[in-house]
């Protein structure tokens, strides 16, 4: 009788044992998934107030980009499917109580020969150890096991992979910046150069050597460039932003201030395609993710098969029985009771479920195969066009930059020419026009070479994080 207001009380107040909801805006912690190959900083790690280094850049958005961090907790959360599709296969021990309450009294355990005396009761508590060991399930648990583990296997790659884009986006977004302020570099020169000339066309109006419409020009064109500066300057602030965003610091107001090396190597080494289609079909991490979730899907194909098969499992109870009510007979009210056998489910109508869960099996394994081939066309086209825009952004790096000299010396020798009374104003618009078009489309094409090389590197796979940078 004392065993029934234990069973109330723990009935009553065993939901009231489990804590409030869990809040979906608490974080979550700890954060040991993290795995990377290069050290990185505390999640809370800020940059420096003075110049920053992309290595600094790439270090601090790898620790405090969500979207890094989301890929993984999904990666945490593949691991912990993997540890449970394991633990399917072991031996599975609990406890298992109950109440029941009688119409008529019943025996409170089993007799074990002819005419042994029991004892019988109405009303009967029963409480067991449970061992239930899995012998065979028609290969459905080692199916489970290998697909969570290629699951897990996909995750990972994801989270390589997203890491990689977001390098290369920062790296990106990183030498786009040092170009822009060059391009605002030559902007503000072009303007001074503008103001300088348009100061000695007032001294040669003066002198009676220039037309006001001379100054009307300049002016024209100095106004033209100061719009231009502004518009420059305003793509600088929203690349900043944009780089802020990129390191998971939206909060932070300062601007960052980049400091790098935007020059040309001294010879550009173009690989062969058909390399490097192999080396990225062997080590760019979505495709390989994509081939690891093929090959899950198929085990998932097997895991529905299986249902086909009966299941087979060893169990063993050892407890015992309490007759918490009025009895009758001469034993005592409890005792306790063991068994040990096994048992054999074997399926035969489910109502189609089995074959239900076939086909959509497969039909995803088919998905899966087309997801895969369409990859490897993107891949093919995303490995073509870097190594088309890397080619193309070097060779107009070159080019551009042997002209820089003769504009800025055609601008010097057309702004002597006008004031020897032998040049047009329009020839000096036209030669400070020039050079400022000639730096500009450098400066970009440096920023497009090295944009085009870390398009390179994540078109093939390469670990960006291991370059020296």
């Amino acid at each position: 009788m004392k065993i029934v207001p234990a069973l109330i009380i723990l009935l009553v107040f065993g939901g009231c044992a489990f804590p409030q909801p869990t809040d979906p805006y608490q974080p979550v912690i700890p954060r040991h998934y993290i795995t990377s190959e290069i050290p990185l900083p505390a999640a809370s790690a800020g940059l420096p107030d003075g110049p920053v280094s992309l290595q600094q850049a790439i270090e601090v958005a790898l620790a405090n980009n969500p979207e890094v961090a989301a890929q993984g907790w999904d990666t945490a959360a593949a691991q912990a499917r993997q540890d449970q599709a394991s633990g399917a296969r072991l031996p599975r021990l609990g406890i298992a109580g109950g109440y029941s309450a009688f119409l008529d009294k019943q025996r409170l355990i089993a007799a074990s020969r002819d005419g042994e005396p029991g004892l019988f009761s109405r009303d009967i508590v029963s409480g067991d150890l449970v061992l239930s060991i899995p012998l065979f399930t028609g290969g459905r648990l080692i199916s489970q096991v290998k697909t969570a583990d290629l699951l897990r296997q996909a995750a990972s790659y994801r989270l390589a992979h997203s890491r990689d884009e977001l390098v290369f986006n920062i790296t990106s977004l990183f030498y786009s910046i040092l170009a822009q302020r060059h391009v605002i570099d030559s902007q503000e020169f072009s303007r001074q150069t503008l103001t300088e000339h348009l100061k000695r066309i007032d001294a040669l109006m003066a002198a009676q050597k220039a037309a006001r419409v001379d100054r009307m020009r300049t002016e024209v064109r100095l106004a033209d460039v100061e719009q231009e500066l502004v518009r420059e300057k305003n793509l600088l602030a929203i690349q900043g932003r944009a780089l802020i965003s990129f390191l998971g610091l939206g909060e932070r107001s300062k601007p960052i201030s980049p400091q790098g090396d935007l020059t040309l190597p001294e010879q550009i080494v173009m690989p062969e395609l058909a390399a490097t289609l192999t080396i990225a079909r062997e080590e760019r991490r979505d495709y390989l993710a994509a081939r690891s979730a093929l090959a899950a899907q198929a085990g998932n194909v097997d895991t529905a098969l299986s249902g086909h098969w009966p299941t087979v499992s060893l169990q063993g109870a050892y407890g015992g029985r309490w007759a918490t009510g009025s009895t009758t007979g001469p034993s005592d009210d409890q005792d306790d009771v063991g068994r040990v056998g096994l048992v054999l489910e074997m399926p035969f109508f489910e109502g189609g479920q089995v074959e239900a869960r076939i086909r959509e099996q497969r039909a995803g394994l088919a998905a899966a195969q087309e997801r895969l081939r369409a990859l490897e066309f993107q891949l093919r086209l995303e490995v073509e066009t870097a190594l088309l825009n890397v080619e193309s952004s070097g060779k107009r790096a070159r080019a551009i930059q042997k002209s820089i000299t003769q504009a800025r010396e055609s601008l010097r020798i057309e702004r002597l020419k006008y004031e020897l009374g032998e040049g047009s104003v329009i020839d000096v618009l036209d030669a400070q026009a020039t050079l400022l078009q000639t730096e500009t489309g450098y400066y970009r094409a440096l920023a497009d070479f090295r944009t085009a090389s870390a398009q390179l590197d994540l078109a093939t796979g390469r670990n960006l994080l291991s370059d020296e940078r």
